[in-house]
This record gives C-alpha cells, structure tokens and sequence, in this order.
C-alpha cells in the first residue's frame, strides 16, 4: 500500500504483527503551521449486501493460495448494485490510468489474462465520467472468490511537521535508504526458498541483521550524510512510517513530499495489540494509541522501539503516492488487496456495515498485512477528513470483483 511498510494497513498494522522483518515485507517550538488532530470520523451505518451461497466447493487440484484455488461464484447482474456519484466518477478515473499496466501485468490470481482487459480499457479511455457507473456495468460482470465475506480497513497520505534541515523544534531525522542496506534473493541458493528474501548488511565476512529502530533511533547512521529531512513529533513520524508515504509541511509554508524507499529488514510489530494486551489503551485506534504515546513520553518511546522495524523514504516529485501497481493511488477509489485473490487493477464492488466505502473501488495497492480473500485496505487521501476516516476505519460485509465480460465463464466450473 503505497509501497508503504510493508504496506500495511494502518489500523491493522499497528494491532497485528505483519511479516515485515527478517522476511521484507510535539516539537518545543510546535509545527510549522496547525496539524488536524483528525479525531476518530463517527461511523455511518449500513446494511450489507448478504454474500452469495458457494455453489461448487474449491477445485481440489487448484492451488488453495490463490482466488482460483478458493472458488469462484457468479455473482449477480451489477447494473442496479453499482451507485452513481463520486465514487464511480474517481473509479473510473483511477481505472483508466490502471490500464496500460493491468493490460500487460500476469495476474497472480488466476482470474484473467491480459487480453481479456483490452474492451474495458479502450472504452475508459473516452468514456463520459457523469455515466461512469454505466460504464462498469455495461463492460463487468461480477464474480464472488471464496465465501465473499469482506474485511476493510482504511489508510490515508499523513501531513505532519517537518523541515529539510536540522533546526530548533525539528529534530527528528528521516532518513535515506542507506547504500549497505542489502537484499539477498534467497531462492538463488535454493529452489526451496524461490520467492524469499531477506535484507541485512555485511559485517567483515558475514551477513548480519541491519540496525533496528532502537539503535537508529540512537544515532547509529548519523552523520552519515543521509538525512533526507527533519520532523518535528517522533509520534507522528512514527505514524508515517506506519503509512510509508507522507506529506511535510514545511516552515516556509511549502511542502515535501516523501514516498517509501526501503526498510532495515526487521520484524515489524504492531503496537496497538501489544499496547491493549497490557492493558494501556482500550479501543486500540489510532487516536487511543498516540493519546497515550504523547501523555507517557519515556515510556512511548520504548514501546515504538519495540517494533524493531525502521522505514527509510527519498523525496517524491511527481504524481503520487505511487501504488504496488506503479501508479499513482487515487483517494476515495483505490484499495490495497492480495494480489493473489483480487488482480492489480480490477473493480472491487463493496457492501458494508459502515456507508463511507461502499462502492466501486481499483485494486492498485497491497500491504504486508493485507492477505486473502475478501481482505481490503481503502485508500482516503490527505487531510483531517482523510486521517478521520482511515484512524477508525474497520468495516464488514460482502465483496464482488468485477472481472471483464466473458472471463468469468472460464473460471465457474459447470
């Protein structure tokens, strides 16, 4: 998600522990100009679509780990299901700039090729954006994978304080990526660990784990000239770091955009769950958990040591944030997704028990922590409306994936 850490969803990421490690996966001054506290948006109830009754149990000669392993229902005819508005306007729009990479990319779920996108795309590329649910579903046709039951949470693009320099009130560093800082692709030494990869650094003659939070956070690559930029809060960087993007805003009143570059390679740990399973905080949003970092200092600062994971960013100066599908993500359309149930690019139809995500959406993202059917993370955009929503977003209900008309035929056994 963003190629943030990991790419985890926020919400998620800090209550659950992502496999982001071993494996890769307030200032004295205060801030430039006022940060939204982006306090936790009331949700917006909602009555979910039921999911669909599976017809046919999971082709047993099928990998299980993937959408055509799990099974996949015929969903419904969507021309009443898919609402107007804004919603189906920015999904037509992230869709169109989807497609010159959905068209060629190899879709690890099993579920298209790239030839079945070609109608879809070439007719986005002009299609009015006032009818664009006509235009989802007059070229879609919906398919339920696995039980359809959905899970959502939510992400957004964080504003906090920050400078390009080192100066009073801004003293906590964002660092580069650090040029030792190495990937080992484990599967060039055995075809058992195809698709493994581990980050570290050479230490004389052996490959050791890189520092971790703790010990950056220390100082153990400063001076090294890869400050790339200054923060004012470490709780608010520490929350960026979460989302792996993010906007500074700058004390000449501009703004510096930094997007993911890389992480030391440690495991992550989500804070959230461990911070309730003491007992610290109750609800576990990401309100409660800064509330209690800010109000105990000392003792913050040993519980974000204790993920051990440490995000390293460069500075963004085009369009972004840039999603895993390589495009920039649009706020209020695209979801992270596991690329292995949904295809990078597809519409996702979503139901559910909160009203503010319902709707069409593109898949242009993952995150570590973003794994199987059904398991969604809805991008929200920048701001204290964006931060209000994604901080306490976590809503159930159904999910269809819109696949090209006539690809579902190949894949619901008779």
């Amino acid at each position: 998600m963003i190629a943030r850490q990991s790419g985890a969803a926020l919400l998620a990421a800090l209550m659950l522990s992502a496999c982001a490690g071993g494996m890769i996966p307030p200032s004295a001054t205060g801030p430039a100009r006022p940060i939204p506290s982006g306090e936790a948006t009331r949700p917006v109830p909602a009555t979910p679509r039921p999911t669909l009754p599976v017809e046919l149990p999971a082709d047993p000669a099928l990998d299980k780990g993937t959408a055509a392993g799990v099974g996949v229902t015929r969903g419904p005819d969507i021309a009443s299901l898919i609402p107007s508005g804004e919603r189906a306007r920015v999904a037509l729009q992230a869709f169109r700039i989807s497609c010159p990479t959905l068209m060629k990319r190899t879709d690890a779920s099993g579920l298209t090729k790239g030839s079945d996108w070609n109608n879809a795309c070439a007719a986005a590329s002009s299609w009015p954006e006032a009818s664009a649910s006509e235009f989802f579903s007059r070229y879609f046709e919906a398919v339920q994978v696995g039980d359809g039951a959905a899970f959502v949470t939510g992400y957004y693009e964080p504003e906090i304080a920050g400078s390009r320099t080192r100066q009073p009130g801004y003293e906590v560093p964002i660092y580069r990526r650090p040029t030792d800082l190495i990937d080992v692709d484990l599967g060039q030494f055995s075809d058992s660990l195809k698709g493994r990869t581990i980050r570290g650094k050479v230490n004389g003659t052996k490959f050791v784990p890189y520092d971790d939070r703790s010990q950056i956070v220390s100082g153990t690559i400063a001076g090294r000239g890869l400050e790339l930029a200054y923060a004012a809060d470490p709780v608010e960087f520490f929350f960026l770091q979460v989302q792996g993007s993010g906007r500074l805003n700058l004390p000449d009143g501009g703004v510096m955009r930094i997007g993911y570059d890389g992480q030391n390679g440690r495991d992550y740990t989500g804070i959230g769950k461990l911070m309730k399973d003491r007992g610290l905080i109750q609800a576990g949003s990401m309100q409660d958990i800064m509330q209690y970092l800010r109000a105990h200092p000392a003792e913050g600062a040993a519980i974000m040591n204790e993920n051990r994971s440490f995000v390293f960013f460069r500075e963004l100066t085009g369009a972004g944030p840039i999603g895993a599908l390589g495009v920039p993500v649009t706020a209020e359309a695209t979801v992270a997704a596991d690329p292995k149930f949904i295809p990078l690019g597809a519409p996702v139809l979503l139901s559910l028990d909160r009203a503010e995500p319902a709707g069409v959406w593109i898949a242009q993202d993952t995150g570590g922590a973003i794994k199987g059917a059904n398991r969604f993370d809805s991008f929200w955009g920048a701001g204290a409306r964006a931060r209000g929503i994604a901080g306490g977003m976590s809503a159930r209900g159904s999910a269809l994936v819109l696949l090209p008309i006539g690809s579902a035929a190949r894949l619901v056994r008779p």
